[in-house]
């Protein structure tokens, strides 16, 4: 009698495998300052900077939300110093550099990341107050920031401009904001000219559409389910500082997939 064929068994899957979340510590024994990361971009950035290993030292005008940043941050294992500081004010500005050299021997990389928008108005509308707000915040207070930075920077340290598709991309309504931005970018690209001999990098760092509260200043009802997270662009701009040092990004621009709003 034949025997019965025994059915073939087919070998069993492999069990997925998972492996511990490991931090890479890239940037360890770095000092990194970022302005106005107290929220939004600049929250995330210095978030994670702090996961690599990173000494961050965050900055804004507002004690109550610096003060909760920093507890975000030393909650997550992080390294963070915060300080109350208005970038628009020289004196302000000197006060922290001049604390920051007490506590650190240089700074490794300067985030210019503090950033004003406007209330949406065509320029016939525009106050003085708003415009001024606007160039003082987005373009004095990164000069102020970078002139006080420099004699604390050595060779193969980075300083990074937030710039904004808003320096190339005419919007309108947006008279002082891009005006603002568009000087940035010439700031920047002027400063890259300028440290190339000192070995200091400088990246323009051109966001798109991020999902942050600075909507909230000109347009409330923005579609933040087509924007990037904060996160994503900060993960972005960590990749870029980690390249070696014989590498650089000179114009980071990082956009949403969807494309424009």
């Amino acid at each position: 009698m034949p025997k019965k064929p025994v059915p073939h068994k087919k070998p069993n899957a492999p069990k997925p495998r998972h492996f511990p979340h490991v931090a890479l510590r890239r940037m360890e024994d770095q000092v990194v300052l970022v302005t106005g990361g107290n929220r939004g971009i600049g929250l995330a950035i210095a978030h994670a900077l702090a996961r690599e290993g990173a000494s961050v030292i965050i900055t804004g005008r507002d004690e109550q939300a610096l003060r909760h940043a920093s507890d975000e941050i030393t909650r997550s294992g992080g390294s963070v110093v915060s300080h109350l500081c208005d970038i628009r004010d020289e004196d302000s500005v000197d006060n922290l550099f001049t604390d920051i050299g007490r506590h650190f021997p240089q700074i490794d990389v300067l985030i210019n990341n503090a950033g004003l928008a406007q209330p949406n108005a065509h320029i016939e509308k525009l106050s003085l107050e708003n415009w001024r707000a606007a160039l003082e915040t987005n373009l004095t207070g990164a000069f102020l920031c970078t002139r006080a930075a420099l004699p604390l920077m050595r060779r193969g340290s980075t300083i990074v401009n937030n710039v904004s598709i808003a320096a190339t991309t005419a919007f309108a309504g947006m008279a002082a904001y891009s005006a603002s931005k568009a000087g940035l970018l010439s700031f920047t690209n002027t400063l890259r000219e300028e440290m190339r001999p000192r070995g200091i990098r400088v990246i323009a760092f051109t966001p798109g559409a991020t999902n942050t509260d600075i909507w909230k200043q000109f347009w409330k009802e923005a579609p933040r389910e087509k924007m990037m997270a904060a996160e994503s662009v900060a993960d972005a701009l960590v990749s870029a500082l980690c390249l070696p040092p014989n590498a650089t990004v000179q114009d980071l621009v990082i956009t949403p997939t969807g494309g424009a709003l």
